[in-house]
């Protein structure tokens, strides 16, 4: 089939949705956001699932004003309507709010389909709802999440999970490890390269000319200089100071408590966390509804709400949409920025400023407070 590459070009981005754990709160979250229509002005939705457990939700929820356009590829995507794509046709036991190896296993089969699409250009960018990481773990599926298992597909040789609400960005090095490997997790290469990989996506996905980043510190008051712990002597600092000189406005370490407790989050235009809960505990204080996990270093666009499952609310009405319909918009907005940036750096013109010019009182190279 030869496709009329102007349509092409001109057509609305193609937003693979794969359907998670169908026992949570994934079909809920995706029915809701659509029932707005105005979503299809944006973009053409393409659901990796079921039709049959996306039909019993919308009755079982009673939400009667959406229906989906069940297609074999998403090349026959209907840009006006919700597009669906059966990853398994048989009939599946649905237990709500319970742990299912079906639903890991359906879980797996959506995400497999949805990034081969991607890789052969069918999909532009790609949503995941939320998983659960036990029903999922198997022999086919040996990761400890998504971002993981994109970065295998993908072969992407290093990325950063970055959680995203508006203009606060926060980028985790460590990840899902316990908190007591963190410190022999990290090291001087490895916080240089996720605050490149940080840097170069706030240019590249974000079109911010000039990004201003913030380095946290590990210890309390970022090591009271060597009173509290020596990583901020021995590995922040140093890689701070030798992004600095490559050209990148990186600062710190800073204290966390002071950081998030002051307005001084706010200067930044990213800011790199050591381990996770450093930096998913201020960001889900505050943007718990709004926030979006994005994968930064892969070369498709993959983001995703920054919730789980929730069980515990699954079937009753009350997950909210937010945070997945944010994730729809940031993944657009970024691959649009992605060709925009594509296109500048092949016609390169000259710039002046710094950028988006509301953060010139970052303080300086290596302050800690």
């Amino acid at each position: 089939m030869i496709k009329n590459k102007e349509k092409d070009k001109e057509r609305k981005v193609r937003v693979g949705i794969s359907h998670g754990d169908f026992n949570g709160i994934s079909y809920e979250i995706i029915i809701k956001t659509f029932l707005d229509k105005r979503m299809l002005q944006l973009m053409t939705p393409v659901i990796y699932g079921s039709s049959k457990i996306a039909s019993y939700y919308r009755k079982t929820l009673n939400y009667t004003d959406i229906s989906f356009n069940l297609i074999r590829n998403a090349d026959l995507a209907n840009p006006n309507r919700v597009n669906i794509i059966n990853c398994y046709d048989q009939e599946v036991k649905i237990e709500i709010g319970k742990l299912s190896e079906k639903a890991g296993e359906l879980a797996v089969l959506a995400l497999e389909k949805v990034v081969n699409d991607m890789m052969h250009n069918s999909i532009d960018v790609l949503v995941t709802a939320p998983i659960n990481k036990k029903s999922i773990h198997s022999e086919k599926f040996d990761f400890p999440g998504h971002t993981e298992y994109l970065a295998s597909k993908f072969n992407a040789a290093d990325y950063l999970m970055m959680m995203v609400s508006k203009n606060l960005r926060i980028g985790i090095i460590t990840g899902h490890i316990p908190l007591k490997n963190v410190s022999d997790s990290l090291s001087e290469d490895l916080i240089l390269r996720k605050i490149r990989i940080m840097n170069d996506s706030l240019i590249r996905d974000f079109a911010i000319t000039k990004p201003k980043i913030a380095v946290l510190g590990l210890n309390p008051h970022a090591g009271d200089d060597g009173v509290i712990g020596n990583e901020e002597k021995e590995m922040i600092i140093p890689a701070v100071n030798k992004a600095y000189d490559e050209g990148i406005l990186c600062f710190g370490p800073y204290p966390a408590d002071g950081f998030f407790g002051s307005v001084a989050y706010s200067k930044f235009d990213g800011i790199i966390s050591l381990y996770h809960d450093q930096g998913m505990l201020p960001f889900k204080t505050l943007a718990f509804d709004s926030g979006v996990n994005f994968t930064a270093g892969l070369p498709y666009v993959r983001t995703s709400p920054a919730h789980g499952t929730a069980f515990d609310i699954a079937g009753k009405r009350k997950a909210s949409p937010d945070s997945f319909r944010q994730a729809l918009y940031l993944a657009v907005d970024i691959f649009k920025n992605r060709k925009t940036y594509e296109e500048i750096s092949k016609n390169p013109l000259p710039i002046g400023g710094n950028g988006n010019g509301n953060k010139n009182d970052a303080p300086g190279r290596n302050q800690v407070r």
